[in-house]
């Protein structure tokens, strides 16, 4: 992260729990943000999950606990609000408009406040259940029945959650009033998939395992995953292999250059490949079984 703080002096709430929130609010901190975190008394998920990773999601962030679903809890949480920039949370529509925190009654009351708006799925499917690997199997990101490695859909959304509360300082600035941005679930993992959906990614695709060049091989006492893409690092990595090429770019998708890549690679240790990368430049890395 970039050590500038483009968003000193912004106020950031949040009552966001899990994993897009949190990580959300991690990104907007590293910008320069004052960020708050109000937890239920039972706490967040994430602290249960990974007391560490809980930690490390909220370095430098404030925290309070509140019974939102009380009076009191009403009033401490209204004492913070008219000091907010932005308020970040990820309620269903009708759980945030059952504390009085829907759009309408916020902006009201609050003109100046911005509210990013994390959900599910977009508009009224916002209240259908669902999390990241239900989004991220809609999109044709889960294969077989190994889970996806890593939190995709709540990743991307904590990434678009901070680029909406850019927009919302932005229009803050030339506006003087608060937006509301809602940022959905479905929506990142579809954003996310959009290389598998180009066909990029499928097995006949470029970067899904058709070009000779771009994939992960076996060699002599690990793996190696191989991403000589363009023609000047497909032609070192093919004269490592002892393979002549006619055409740099058509004969990286013949089935003969990949079995001559691939005996080439299986010949190898990890050490002798790490030293051909820096020797002639070619994009691998190796990795254990």
């Amino acid at each position: 992260m970039s050590s500038t703080q483009p968003l000193r002096g912004l106020r950031v709430l949040s009552l966001a729990l899990n994993l897009p929130g949190p990580a959300a609010l991690m990104r907007l901190a590293q910008m320069g943000a004052r960020c708050t975190k109000v937890n239920p008394p039972a706490g967040d998920p994430m602290q249960h999950y990974t007391t560490s990773g809980y930690d490390l999601l909220h370095a430098g962030v404030k925290h309070k606990t509140l019974d939102l679903k009380t009076e009191a809890g009403q009033a401490a949480l209204h004492k913070l609000l008219p000091k907010t920039d932005v308020l970040l949370t990820s309620f269903r529509p009708s759980a945030l408009a059952k504390l009085g925190l829907g759009w309408k009654a916020l902006h009201k009351q609050y003109p100046a406040l911005s509210l990013i708006e994390v959900v599910g799925a977009p508009g009224p499917l916002a209240e259908i259940p669902g999390h990241d690997l239900t989004y991220q199997a809609e999109v044709g990101l889960v294969n077989g029945m190994d889970l996806p490695p890593s939190l995709f859909a709540d990743m991307g959304g904590a990434v678009m959650a901070s680029e909406a509360t850019l927009k919302a300082v932005i229009t803050l600035k030339t506006t003087g009033k608060g937006t509301h941005h809602e940022v959905a679930l479905s929506e990142a993992a579809a954003w996310l998939a959009l290389p598998r959906q180009l066909g990029l990614t499928t097995p006949d695709g470029a970067v899904g395992g058709a070009h000779a060049g771009y994939r992960v091989y076996a060699c002599k006492n690990g793996r190696v995953a191989v991403a000589a893409l363009e023609p000047h690092f497909a032609t070192r990595l093919c004269e490592a292999a002892g393979v002549t090429l006619a055409h740099p770019v058509k004969d990286l998708f013949k089935p003969a250059t990949r079995q001559a890549i691939e005996a080439f690679f299986a010949s190898q240790t990890r050490a002798q490949l790490d030293k051909l990368a820096t020797a002639k430049d070619i994009p691998l890395m190796t990795l254990p079984l």
